[in-house]
């Protein structure tokens, strides 16, 4: 149980890297999706391999989870990419939206790959977690454009299953500075060409957002590493909602974006799933 708790606490640390890498995407401006991809994939492979440096690992990838890290890092990358192209063309609310459908395909990839199966308590937790998200996001008929829509989905499916991946390659030894290194390289030698044909001047300030988009996605990137190798997609899937929470908060700061009535009702599902499980994992811990 000891590991579950860790979990949590670096799906809550995650939460708040990816909620300021979106806000950083997002005040970015109007820059290619795979430009931002690739900047936002670029930082992260530097700390990744700092990382690596400081701490004196080897760099190695085993035969046992080699194919593993492999499927992280196709659907981690072309889940990423799916998503960046929502929040380009997707209300953010939307875009969030569908990116946070990740848990349930985790929990059902979790399945064949980790031979889990969710409880009845997991499953119902996890709905009621994504019935708080549409009172958050209330998508309409006029907003969700069919394709940016479909290609978010597929964003929320590719990240989901990319966890799975990370969580059995790591029950089989593999390293997080090493499937984080992996990730990222993968994700810039895949956009690399975009960047290269289809590249966009970008203001200092453009730069330094694109770099913070990165520092933060690389904090977000080890954290949720880390987390699903403690612990099971369905004991976390839940707290990976608080990043629509951290999100909001940014939001109301920096934005002046004022919370509509419907929207603070999902807050209150959210947080108030959260802790339920939080407080059933600490009195388990206890017992």
């Amino acid at each position: 149980m000891k590991g579950q708790l860790k979990g949590i606490i670096c799906i809550v640390i995650a939460a708040i890297g990816f909620s300021f890498m979106t806000f950083f995407v997002r005040l970015a401006g109007d820059l290619p999706t795979m430009q931002k991809a690739f900047f936002r994939n670029a930082f992260a492979l530097i700390i990744a391999v700092a990382t690596l440096l400081i701490k004196k690992e080897k760099f190695e990838i085993k035969k046992e989870f080699g194919w593993d890290i492999f499927f992280r890092c196709l659907f981690g990358t072309t889940g990423l990419i799916a998503n960046f192209y929502a929040i380009d063309r997707l209300d953010l609310a939307d875009s969030n939206m569908l990116n946070k459908l990740s848990p349930f395909f985790a929990i059902l990839i979790s399945i064949p790959l980790l031979k889990e199966k969710p409880s009845k308590k997991d499953i119902a937790a996890t709905v009621i977690a994504f019935i708080g998200a549409l009172f958050i996001i209330r998508p309409t008929g006029t907003n969700m454009e069919l394709v940016p829509s479909l290609i978010g989905l597929y964003g929320g499916f590719g990240a989901g299953t990319a966890y799975v991946f990370v969580r059995r390659a790591g029950s089989k030894g593999a390293k997080t500075p090493v499937i984080v290194i992996c990730f990222s390289l993968f994700s810039c030698l895949l956009t690399l060409p975009f960047l290269i044909f289809n590249y966009v001047s970008m203001t200092p300030k453009q730069w330094l957002i694109m770099s913070m988009a990165g520092v933060s996605a690389a904090v977000g990137q080890f954290a949720i590493t880390t987390a699903y190798k403690f612990a099971p997609a369905k004991k976390l899937s839940v707290f990976d909602y608080m990043q629509v929470i951290f999100a909001a908060l940014w939001g109301i700061l920096f934005f002046q974006e004022v919370p509509v009535p419907l929207s603070i009702i999902g807050y209150v599902i959210i947080m108030g799933v959260a802790f339920v499980r939080w407080e059933m994992a600490r009195r388990a811990d206890e017992s």
